[in-house]
């Protein structure tokens, strides 16, 4: 049975290692990029061309949507702790396992986050006007991404 092209609304995100499915359930990703950085080179005399090398490896923050879980959560309860301890604080970093899966809900593809530490934790805006589900924003910096 052929899985291309994969459907891209049925996928789980995880802290890798844990046995909680309650956190898994999320509306969007965003972020699982990367590219390398180009560092550009004048030679001197040379007006024709600048010398294009390669660079540092960049990743983007990985960005998780959700509505707002009622009780709490084990990725919120990590991103309150980290966020409150500040920039002296101690920073837990943990690895987030993104699953992209098939329709029986088996995983095709599995993108690692390594090393990742919450940067930032935002709620949606709350509108009378609006009949619309209340949003949570979990946003991860992390240092390295792999594609299993």
């Amino acid at each position: 049975m052929s899985y291309y092209p994969p459907t891209g609304f049925y996928f789980k995100v995880q802290i890798a290692g844990a046995s909680s499915e309650d956190d898994a359930a999320f509306t969007e990703v965003s972020g699982l990029d990367m590219e390398i950085e180009v560092e550009e080179i004048k030679e001197g005399g040379e007006n024709g061309f600048t010398h294009r090398l390669p660079g540092r490896v960049k990743y983007s923050n990985l960005v998780l949507k959700r509505g707002i879980l009622v009780k709490g959560s084990q990725f919120a309860q990590w991103c309150q702790s980290t966020l409150r301890t500040g920039p002296g604080g101690r920073l837990t970093c943990k690895d987030l396992d993104v699953f992209l899966l098939d329709e029986n809900g088996n995983p095709l593809l599995t993108w690692s986050c390594s090393r990742a530490w919450p940067v930032k934790w935002s709620v949606g805006a709350f509108d009378s006007t609006r009949n619309e589900v209340a949003v949570e924003t979990l946003e991860f910096a992390y240092r390295q991404l792999k594609r299993r």
